[in-house]
């Protein structure tokens, strides 16, 4: 196998700091040999999720638990009335674990049950730190570890994986996927919103909050229970069925998974198992989050490391996942969590204030991952853009496959509230969408749920405001809503086709979904109604969301039928004085945008590559609620201007993007 060259051989800039890639390389190979040595895989010898969870072995239930801090651990549940009793108490076997086994018979399916952790000068009831369900009490309000054991375990139905090359993502949350004021579950997920996304074209499904935590509003960044898929939206078999479904349509389900910090609540989470401050985290101020109000993971700790990799593990081979996207990476990597940084330089990814320990944690997460599943799918949320984070760790990189494009959303809002249309400038807006390391892949997208939140803005509404509320039905006419539907049509499409790697929306926004995000909490009346998707609406004839679904429609079917970002892109032309952008991908498909607010252009002419070209459709449509001025069909021929360059020419109306493709 031919040898990668290192990040500094490709990039002249990273030469000065080689030195800190080599030894960024040899700790991540150095953590990587004390846990598995040469020859062996890294997935052979993370199995705390088979060790540590209840489980039964010869007719007994196994309860373990590390906890070195303990002096007493005592297993609690309404099997002895929760109380603290010898027969139920955890004995030490060495290394800070305890160990408790009880006969099957004592304890069945359904059952709930807790810790009581005694440690000098306290103790406390808690739920296991590798408890694999936990429910809460719709009264009281709390959380207990359930057994859950059923007499018929799921039988999963589709056995080939799921292998994407270039991610079409469609970022969902379930809870809040019913048009219905409650919490959705799996299986309304899968019935009713999965044939959504299928219909859509979208080849991966990236679905938030399925770690267990306290509180619905954190959006499930707040995790307590890590082994735990979230009971709020059913039963482990119901998950599986939902990923088996999507499987047999040939969609890849990846997990947005929070390894960058833990909910500080000790009653439900990790914090102060066993009455101490760093049983898995950092001691003293950082071990406290001071965005997130969190607890911060401590990376270099034996005992976290095999704790998060399992944690990986475990929803892999339980649920079958095809993949991760990680939150919050850009606080792991930092000391300072990236907190009011201004990243314009190398030097910010090699010296002292990067967390050097999460960056190795960070490689070997991604190494086990590749081992279990080599087409599984790894993406880093990291706004800081540190060089090699989606680069071989051969080559001195981290190793995931994608990174996310987090500059573009940020741009589309700083145009659309700060510039005028005129002043959108098309050089500009080429290399703010293109500017890409070449040795690193990248998922793009013009907004995700973080634009959706309650105290932000959609694209949609920051186009059409409160006419959202007035004249979204095709009988008004309105000129600020031709204006958003036009525009909102053209980011989405000049964001996936210049995309480097991959495209990501969340559900919903395809639609230009009319309402923010705001999930029950005491300032809203605990109240449920922005916490859902009005699909309905895009199903309705008489109104334009309708169009904008099925444009997204039919981009991202083509996209993903033809393998569109599979290929490179060339720009054509960039004129900022017409406001025109056109670049071809793969070479036979042709995106020719014009962004000028008043002007059309009957005959506008640019050099593009040689040949016949045909028109597939153009966002003015009579189908996208367009105007239906560019005829589709159109078969138009490349000529020969006196400087012997090949131009095509075609009628580019005003805030109209077409597309092409080279039939000859």
């Amino acid at each position: 196998m031919k040898k990668l060259p290192m990040l500094y051989q490709n990039d002249p800039y990273l030469m000065p700091f080689r030195a800190a890639i080599d030894a960024r390389k040899a700790r991540i190979m150095a953590a990587r040999a004390a846990i598995a040595e040469p020859g062996t895989k890294l997935s052979d010898r993370v199995n705390n999720q088979m060790f540590y969870p209840l489980h039964k072995e010869n007719g007994q239930w196994v309860f373990r638990e590390w906890a070195p801090n303990a002096g007493r651990i005592y297993l609690v549940g309404d099997f002895n009335g929760f109380r603290r009793e010898d027969r139920y108490a955890l004995h030490p076997v060495g290394g800070g674990n305890w160990e408790l086994r009880v006969p099957e018979s004592e304890i069945s399916h359904g059952a709930l049950y807790k810790w009581f952790v005694e440690w000098p000068g306290g103790g406390g009831e808690r739920i296991p730190a590798y408890a694999t369900r936990c429910v809460q009490d719709p009264d009281t309000k709390v959380f207990c570890a359930q057994v859950w054991d059923p007499v018929e375990p799921y039988v999963w139905q589709c056995r080939k994986a799921v292998k994407v090359t270039n991610p079409l993502i469609y970022e969902a949350h379930i809870g809040m996927s019913s048009e219905e004021e409650t919490v959705a579950g799996f299986t309304y997920f899968r019935e009713n919103v999965l044939p959504r996304i299928a219909d859509l074209g979208y080849n991966t499904l990236q679905i938030m909050a399925l770690q267990e935590h306290p509180y619905y509003g954190s959006f499930g960044y707040q995790v307590s229970n890590f082994y735990a898929l979230s009971s709020r939206y059913g039963t482990p078999e119901e998950f599986k069925a939902l990923v088996d479904a999507a499987h047999k349509k040939g969609i890849a389900v990846i997990m947005d998974v929070v390894h960058s910090h833990a909910v500080k609540n000790e009653a439900e989470g990790l914090s102060r198992l066993d009455g101490s401050y760093t049983t898995y985290f950092h001691d003293g101020p950082r071990g406290n989050h001071p965005a997130w109000d969190s607890r911060c993971f401590d990376y270099g700790k034996n005992e976290t490391k095999y704790f998060l990799l399992s944690n990986l593990k475990y929803w892999m081979e339980e649920y079958r996942l095809d993949g991760f996207r990680f939150d919050g990476v850009t606080s792991m990597l930092y000391l300072n969590h990236g907190l009011e940084v201004d990243f314009c330089g190398y030097d910010n990814y090699f010296n002292e204030g990067v967390d050097e320990d999460a960056v190795t944690y960070l490689a070997l997460a991604n190494m086990l991952v590749k081992e279990l599943n080599p087409d599984s799918i790894t993406i880093a949320e990291d706004m800081s853009g540190m060089a090699g984070l989606a680069a071989p760790i051969e080559a001195g990189g981290v190793g995931f496959d994608y990174r996310m494009s987090m500059g573009v959303p940020d741009m589309w809002i700083k145009w659309i509230k700060e510039r005028d249309d005129h002043d959108w400038d098309m050089g500009s807006l080429w290399y703010e969408l293109t500017n890409k390391r070449a040795d690193e892949k990248t998922i793009s997208y013009a907004e995700c749920h973080d634009q959706a939140l309650v105290g932000d803005k959609t694209i949609i509404f920051r186009l059409i405001d409160k006419e959202m509320y007035f004249s979204m039905d095709k009988a008004h006419q309105n000129i600020t809503v031709d204006r958003g539907l036009a525009l909102h049509k053209m980011i989405r499409l000049v964001t996936l086709a210049t995309a480097g790697n991959g495209y990501l929306n969340f559900m919903g926004n395809e639609f230009g979904h009319p309402e923010w995000i705001d999930f029950p909490r005491e300032g809203n009346g605990w109240s449920y109604a922005h916490a859902r998707r009005l699909w309905s609406i895009s199903d309705r004839d008489d109104l334009h969301y309708k169009a904008l679904r099925e444009f997204d429609k039919t981009i991202i079917n083509l996209f993903r039928k033809e393998k569109i970002l599979a290929g490179g892109h060339w720009c054509w032309c960039c004129d900022n004085n017409s406001k025109v952008l056109a670049f071809t991908r793969r070479e036979k498909y042709l995106f020719a945008f014009n962004f000028n607010p008043e002007q059309s252009f009957p005959d506008y002419a640019f050099e593009a590559p040689e040949g016949e070209w045909e028109v597939l459709f153009s966002s003015d449509d009579a189908r996208f609620d367009g105007f239906g001025r560019v005829y589709v069909g159109e078969r138009l021929q490349t000529l020969t201007n006196n400087k012997g360059r090949q131009l095509l020419s075609l009628y580019l109306p005003s805030r109209t993007v077409v597309v092409l493709n080279k039939i000859n």
